[in-house]
């Protein structure tokens, strides 16, 4: 019998399901958890404005905006379970936002994006 190949589902697709289910875990207190538009394809004239207006390559997907455990807010670099990677310009804003007092965490899928912030709201301390 014949293997079916298993499709798994785009880094898109993970960040959705994410923010789903962070928007019902925080009642709707959507303002917690919310999207940085940095990557994507893009027409020319779009990119070029959306830089004007600050977008910075490298800067992690989500942010949360409540502080724990010592921290300013958590952001995660959401990435596919297989196949993501972190590039120089993420590696490098990573460690400038750590050295600045946040948590960064990146995650592989949804599980692991859940994970994160379950762990990082039960941390004591602002």
């Amino acid at each position: 019998m014949k293997q079916m190949k298993q499709i798994l589902p785009t880094e898109s697709q993970e960040q959705i399901e994410f923010i789903q289910w962070a928007d019902m875990f925080f009642n709707g207190n959507d303002e917690f958890v919310f999207a940085i538009p940095n990557g994507g394809l893009r027409n020319v004239v779009v990119a070029k404005k959306m830089k004007a207006e600050g977008v910075k390559a490298g800067v992690p997907d989500l942010f949360f905006t409540l502080a724990r455990g010592g921290y300013h807010g958590l952001f995660i670099e959401m990435k596919r379970i297989k196949g993501g990677s972190t590039s120089k310009d993420q590696k490098d804003k990573i460690e400038r936002l750590r050295n600045c007092g946040y948590k960064v965490d990146i995650c592989k899928g949804f599980d692991e994006a859940k994970k994160s912030i379950l762990e990082y709201v039960q941390m004591r301390g602002v």
